[in-house]
């Protein structure tokens, strides 16, 4: 008797092994507190207010600024410690320093939070890049480049640096890659097909350095790994190489000419995601020219990746949550986290996350949920403001200091 019940007692011990295996893949390191990294911030825009918010999750500690317009876009830099905020409206970008900067094994903080001194005035300011210190803004009013490096940032009177490249103003969109080159969008006015129209390379001064060489329509979002820039184009995904090299890749047989309008970069999984609410989400493999469903539904409300680009998290006007491990486009957990969105809400919740936390800003509530990645039944609610439209991270997934 006592045989068989040691081999039983030793198999029911391989699979709770297993079964903790298993359970803990989402787990933080053993040493690794299990709630929000000490370094990351929160910063929430208003759509009837100036107020700009800042929660530190790590504490809910809340704290207000007062930004020049309501409803400012809001994107992260690079490094993570800045946020620029455009007013497309009103001609006008500023930024917001969380004084959180990052050394490679802990960051310092500098001062306190604060607005930048650095802004521009050019017309219609839309879509926005950053690239190592740099900052680049597209002003699709004039066609104009608008450039800013962090080391200006608090400098009195600053204004960000203007690239002219002869282009007609149109809604566009840019790159920069890690050669110093840009890759920018271009309109045709003889094209009888909506634009942008292609995608050319030029230097810092503007100059043309690489011609178009595919001509495309419908031309909107993009992202780059510092090599290759892609844009998502009727019919498919332009691939443009800082060498110059231009190819298209083709849309999924019966996709038809539906364009991925959102292309994002995932760094830690070296992947590109395209996203287009008509359709799904799908990786754009440009070693294998193709692009590959990650998952097809007409019900996503928000696509993004998280901040190490390692998951991409998918919510569904349903309330529903999904994670998705990049590495190979496996479902990692979904569940409900808030509440269903009517499609004819003027203001729709905004995702985004950390590899602990996804954070959604409701604006018919006035709060930001944080919730838990590990336990999606464990939901922060951190009230921020009357309407809160847009949501950023800053900071870094660290908890070291100096």
């Amino acid at each position: 008797m006592k045989a068989p019940f040691y081999k039983i007692a030793l198999l029911l011990g391989g699979v709770a092994v297993m079964t903790a295996c298993q359970d803990d893949k989402n787990e933080p390191a053993p040493n690794e507190p299990a709630g929000e990294y000490k370094h990351i911030r929160l910063l929430v825009s208003d759509g009837t207010s100036n107020k700009i918010t800042q929660v530190s999750p790590v504490d809910g500690v809340v704290n207000t600024f007062d930004a020049q317009f309501p409803n400012a876009t809001l994107y992260t830099t690079a490094s993570g410690r800045f946020a620029a905020m455009l007013y497309g409206t009103q001609n006008y970008v500023q930024y917001f320093d969380s004084g959180l900067e990052y050394h490679g094994d802990h960051v310092d903080i500098k001062g306190t939070p604060k607005l930048a001194a650095i802004t521009s005035d050019r017309p219609k300011p839309t879509h926005f890049k950053s690239r190592g210190s740099e900052s680049i803004i597209f002003n699709d009013g004039d066609g104009t480049l608008s450039v800013g490096q962090e080391a200006d940032f608090h400098t009195s009177g600053a204004k960000m640096k203007v690239i002219n490249a002869g282009l007609l103003p149109h809604h566009g969109a840019m790159a920069k890659f890690d050669n110093g080159t840009y890759a920018v969008t271009v309109a045709n006015a003889s094209s009888t097909l909506a634009g942008p129209h292609g995608v050319k390379v030029i230097d810092a001064t503007g100059k043309e350095i690489h011609g178009t060489k595919l001509a495309v329509s419908r031309l909107h979002g993009n992202a780059t790994d510092g090599t290759n820039a892609v844009f998502g184009v009727e019919g498919g995904a332009l691939v443009v190489t800082q060498t110059g090299e231009q190819r298209l890749i083709p849309n999924p047989d019966g996709f038809g000419t539906i364009r991925l309008g959102t292309i994002l970069e995932a760094p830690a999984a070296r992947k590109f995601v395209g996203f287009v609410a008509t359709k799904g989400a799908y990786f754009i493999d440009i070693t294998g020219n193709k692009i590959i469903p990650i998952l097809e539904s007409t019900d996503i409300m928000q696509c993004k990746v998280d901040r190490a680009g390692k998951n991409l998290l998918v919510l569904l006007s349903n309330g529903t949550l999904k994670t998705y491990d990049l590495t190979n486009g496996s479902l990692k957990k979904e569940g409900s986290v808030i509440g269903a969105t009517a499609s004819s809400d003027t203001y729709k919740p905004v995702l985004e996350a950390t590899e602990k936390y996804a954070y959604i800003a409701v604006p018919s509530l006035g709060e930001v949920h944080q919730v838990d990645l590990r336990d999606f039944s464990k939901i922060v609610k951190h009230k921020v403001s009357t309407q809160p439209t847009r949501l950023v991270i800053l900071g870094h997934e660290t908890n070291e200091s100096h």
